[in-house]
């Protein structure tokens, strides 16, 4: 159990689009978008997610790749995340992800215990899904499946490997 003053769970989720997020193929996630996310803030155990102007975080690029979107939170703790995640609208989004997203190889979906009040960057989300990649899960970037307690990992530079981006 987490100091829920001390520590905030962040996660980081990218997915690979199949279509412009303007298409016809993609109306049906796009129109989703804003109540989702209103059904994320009104969430139990909810803090805070990455957004731009629009209210949402579609037209931030991460990796440097525009076929990428990014969905980015911090949540109480693992508990508040998994009840959002698997529960209403958003679990009827997830149900037909492969309609509107790639199939990847590498890890999309990241997890860290940031200190409450952090908002975490796009390139500390990059630095956290890189990390994961070439360790696997450790208290700097782990998963639901395997999760560490709250330790305050602080951020450790980190070089990106030569094909380590995303592909498809």
């Amino acid at each position: 159990m987490t100091d829920a003053t001390a520590f905030g769970l962040a996660q980081v989720n990218l997915a690979r689009l199949k279509f412009p997020l303007d298409s016809p193929q993609l109306k049906d996630f796009v129109d989703a978008l804003d109540p989702v996310n209103a059904d994320a803030d009104a969430a139990n155990g909810f803090v805070w997610r990455l957004q731009s102007e629009n209210g949402d975080a579609t037209d931030i690029q991460v990796f440097g790749d525009a076929w990428l979107i990014v969905n980015m939170s911090v949540w109480r703790d693992a508990d508040a995340l998994t009840a959002y995640m698997y529960q209403g609208r958003h679990r009827e989004m997830l149900s037909r992800r492969r309609e509107w997203f790639e199939r990847v190889q590498e890890a999309m979906t990241a997890l860290w215990w940031v200190p409450s009040g952090h908002r975490p960057t796009v390139a500390e989300a990059e630095a956290r899904l890189l990390h994961l990649r070439t360790h696997g899960p450790t208290p700097y970037a782990f998963t639901l499946r395997t999760s560490f307690p709250a330790q305050g990992a602080e951020p450790v530079a980190f070089e990106v490997p030569e094909g380590l981006g995303c592909s498809a």
